[in-house]
């Protein structure tokens, strides 16, 4: 018995103390991820883990980026440069690292992982070789890390249903009469109870019509203009869902007419009304260091897609480092 307990207390010393910490800080998000995307909470944990150093690697420190996602054509969030692969290769950076988990998820719901999915859940070694013959890590022993790490940590009972139950908030343990020795069972909480009100209903207010909803935005909103397209400029409280909603147009017009799918709008951003053309009003322009693609083509009234093309832009570049001359409409003598 001593020789067991002192094997035990062994092991246990073996265990990096920080990996603990950093697996009781997000298991639950590691779950949910689970319940949402039908991938294994102890995959993703695993990941996580390997990718981040347990949270102190520099992308997770300075980016809160934990998988190492690097920016793509769709990416219009923030960015960190860093030395991988190749030297300053750009990365996704995120407000908060539980982003970090679900862009995670949804980059391995894409068709190039699609035959994960057919394997069962509980399935650790299955989906952690399937991932590496998928392509996900060019490192040859990224599977055998990721079952060691799941099973050294346990990482195999976040899949369980007593911890998927644990990090549910809306989800209770019920425990059946004593006379009948069930198991206990995961119920959902009861609908909430109805207040009614003795306030009297307000009085009616006739709605506005299309047209007058769009007056009154463009009253609030004076419109402006630049390389001939309309313009507004965003303030407290605007979000492109209820711009669009009180200009009576579509939000993914909206959206597609500023560059912004995956964009959220801030207060000072424009927000042009109409399709921004694909040349602009002088030959180029010179970009000063931090200043964004983005920024520059919202400035300038030009459509993004066709000055990266333009100028042959690598596409995930969306800050500039330095001064670059960036042309708006070809000119004859190009010497670029």
């Amino acid at each position: 018995m001593c020789a067991l307990m002192c094997g035990l207390y062994a092991e246990a010393q073996l265990l990096n103390p920080s990996y603990l910490r950093y697996i009781e800080q997000w298991k639950g998000v590691a779950v949910q991820q689970q319940q949402e995307y039908g991938i294994p909470a102890s995959i993703t944990m695993a990941q996580a883990l390997l990718e981040s150093a347990a949270g102190q690697s520099e992308l997770a420190l300075n980016a809160r980026n934990h998988f190492g996602i690097k920016c793509t054509n769709e990416w219009f969030g923030g960015v960190y440069y860093h030395d991988d692969d190749s030297q300053g290769e750009c990365f996704r950076m995120y407000p908060d690292a539980s982003e970090s988990f679900k862009d995670h998820s949804l980059f391995l719901k894409r068709p190039r992982y699609a035959t994960c999915f057919e394997i069962a859940i509980e399935d650790y070694e299955g989906w952690a070789n399937r991932l590496k013959e998928c392509g996900y890590a060019t490192d040859k022993l990224y599977a055998q890390k990721l079952v060691k790490l799941i099973q050294d940590y346990r990482l195999d009972t976040l899949t369980q249903a007593t911890a998927i139950a644990a990090a549910a908030p809306d989800t209770v343990v019920a425990t059946p009469p004593a006379r009948r020795p069930l198991k206990a069972a995961v119920v959902r909480r009861s609908e909430p109870i109805m207040v009614v009100h003795n306030d009297p209903e307000p009085p009616y207010v006739e709605p506005l019509t299309a047209r007058q909803e769009r007056d009154s935005f463009l009253l609030e909103h004076p419109k402006k203009k630049c390389n001939g397209v309309s313009y507004v400029v965003a303030r407290e409280g605007d979000t492109y869902a209820n711009v669009a909603f009180r200009l009576n147009v579509r939000e993914r017009e909206l959206r597609e007419w500023n560059d912004a799918l995956g964009r959220d709008l801030a207060v000072g951003d424009r927000i042009y009304i109409a399709a921004k053309k694909t040349i602009g009003t002088s030959d180029f322009v010179w970009t000063h260091t931090g200043q964004s693609f983005w920024q520059l083509c919202q400035e300038e009234g030009v459509q993004l897609q066709a000055i990266q093309k333009l100028n042959e832009l690598d596409p995930s570049i969306r800050v500039f480092r330095t001064r670059q001359k960036i042309y708006l409409k070809k000119v004859k003598d190009d010497n670029k």
